[in-house]
C-alpha cells in the first residue's frame, strides 16, 4: 500500500514548528505534495527530513505561491510547470512520473475579490485539464492540490451566501465538473458523503473552531486506478495552516 499526503501549508516556513514537521515526521507518507510553500528551497530547513528526495518548484515573485514534492519512492522524471509560459512563473504545478503512474502537484490561481481573475482562471481551468489528459495516454493519473474550488453545496457551509465568491462561482464549479467528466475520480466522495468536511477555514471570526469552511483541497484519480482506491481522508485536527493535510492509500 502506498500512502500520500497533499498540504497547502502557506507558508513552510510558518506552519514548520506549528505541526508541519511533527505531522510529517509521525505521517509514514510515501509522498507528500505541498503547496503554497512561499520560499526557495533553501530558504527552508528540512535537515530534518530523511529518506524523502526532494522536487522544489518556487514562483518568481519572491515570498509567493509555490510548490514541493517530498518522496521516498523512487521515481522516472520530473518537470515543472504546464509547460505554458503565461502559468508557469509561478511556481504552481509539478509533475512527478513514477513508473507504474504520473503524479500532478497542484496550487490552482485564485479568481481573487471580485472574481478580477476569473478570465485567466478559466483559461488555467481548461489548459490544466489538457495537461492531465495528455499525461493520461502514458499512463494513470494521481493529481492532488488546493484547487481553490468547492466543488458541490455539500462542500461548503455557507453556500447560497457565497455563490458569486471567488472559489465557489458557476464556472469555477464548472471547471471541476468538466474534470469529473473527463474521468478523474474525486476519492473522497468516492468514500465519503457526509456533510461538514472541509479542509480550509478562514482566519476570520473563529470560522475553524466553528467549522465554518470549505473543502478545496483534492486528491483526483484516473478512473484506471478505481480499484486501487483502499482509503481518503480529511485531516481537520492537523494546524499548522489554515488548511489541512488530505490523505490518500491505494493499494
Amino acid at each position: 500500500m502506498m500512502k500520500f499526503i497533499s498540504w497547502n501549508v502557506n507558508g513552510i516556513r510558518a506552519s514548520m514548528d506549528k505541526g508541519l514537521r511533527a505531522y510529517i515526521t509521525s505521517s509514514d507518507a510515501d509522498v507528500i505534495c505541498l503547496q503554497e510553500v512561499k520560499a526557495e528551497q533553501h530558504q527552508a530547513d528540512l535537515s530534518w527530513l530523511k529518506d524523502y528526495q526532494i522536487v522544489w518548484n518556487p514562483a518568481v515573485k519572491k515570498g509567493y505561491s509555490g510548490t514541493a514534492v517530498l518522496t521516498r519512492l523512487p521515481f522516472k522524471t520530473h518537470t515543472l510547470g504546464l509547460d505554458i509560459p503565461r502559468h508557469d512563473n509561478e511556481g504552481r504545478v509539478i509533475n512527478v512520473e513514477f513508473p507504474d503512474f504520473h503524479l500532478v502537484n497542484v496550487y490552482t490561481p485564485n479568481s481573487q475579490e471580485a472574481l478580477a481573475r476569473l478570465p485567466y482562471r478559466m483559461t488555467w481551468d481548461a489548459d490544466f485539464l489538457a495537461h492531465l489528459k495528455r499525461l493520461e495516454q502514458t499512463k494513470p493519473v494521481l493529481a492532488c492540490g488546493d484547487l481553490n474550488v468547492a466543488h458541490q453545496e455539500i462542500d461548503i457551509a455557507r453556500p447560497k451566501e457565497n455563490r458569486r465568491n471567488p472559489g465557489f462561482s458557476d464556472e469555477e464549479r464548472a471547471g471541476f465538473d468538466n474534470l469529473v467528466a473527463a474521468g478523474f475520480v474525486d476519492t473522497f466522495r468516492h468514500f465519503d458523503s457526509r456533510p461538514h468536511q472541509y479542509s480550509w477555514w478562514s482566519y476570520r471570526a473563529g470560522a475553524r473552531e466553528k467549522n465554518v469552511g470549505w473543502r478545496i483541497d483534492y486528491w483526483l484519480v484516473s478512473e484506471a486506478l478505481k480499484p486501487q482506491l483502499k482509503a481518503a481522508r480529511i485531516r481537520p485536527e492537523i494546524f499548522g495552516s489554515d488548511h489541512c493535510p488530505v490523505e490518500l492509500e491505494i493499494l
